[in-house]
């Protein structure tokens, strides 16, 4: 079984910063990559950024040069640090890895239950 939980939403104004985090448990054997998904009202879920094992990160347009992803391997952790929030950037994140459980050949998707972040104009 395989968990991410997630924490740092909230509620800032328009040029705040919050800083997500989210952690990997449970038996896993390999994690090719982690990322931050988002959800607003009426939209469909979009990625983020996604860093990779090997270090590759990639980000949304519309997040560059304000978010900024790292990963903790020795934690199975991964942070996104949003700076200069604007208003569009409401939504509900979503951590998302994608793991190789103990015992397993292939790699699965795993989410976090999410974690509300709003930006006040």
């Amino acid at each position: 079984q395989v968990q991410l939980v997630e924490s740092g939403g909230g509620l800032v104004q328009a040029g705040g910063s919050l800083r997500l985090s989210c952690a990997v448990s449970g038996s896993i054997s390999d994690i090719n990559s982690m990322g931050w998904y988002r959800q607003a009202p009426g939209n469909q879920r979009e990625l983020v950024a996604v860093i990779t094992s090997g270090g590759r990160i990639n980000y949304v347009d519309s997040v560059k040069g304000r978010f900024t992803i790292s990963g903790d391997n020795g934690k199975n952790t991964v942070y996104l640090q949003m700076n200069s929030l604007k208003p569009e950037d409401t939504a509900v994140y979503y951590c998302n890895a994608v793991v190789r459980g103990s015992g397993s050949y292939s790699y699965n998707d795993y989410w976090g239950q999410g974690t509300q972040v709003t930006v006040s104009s």
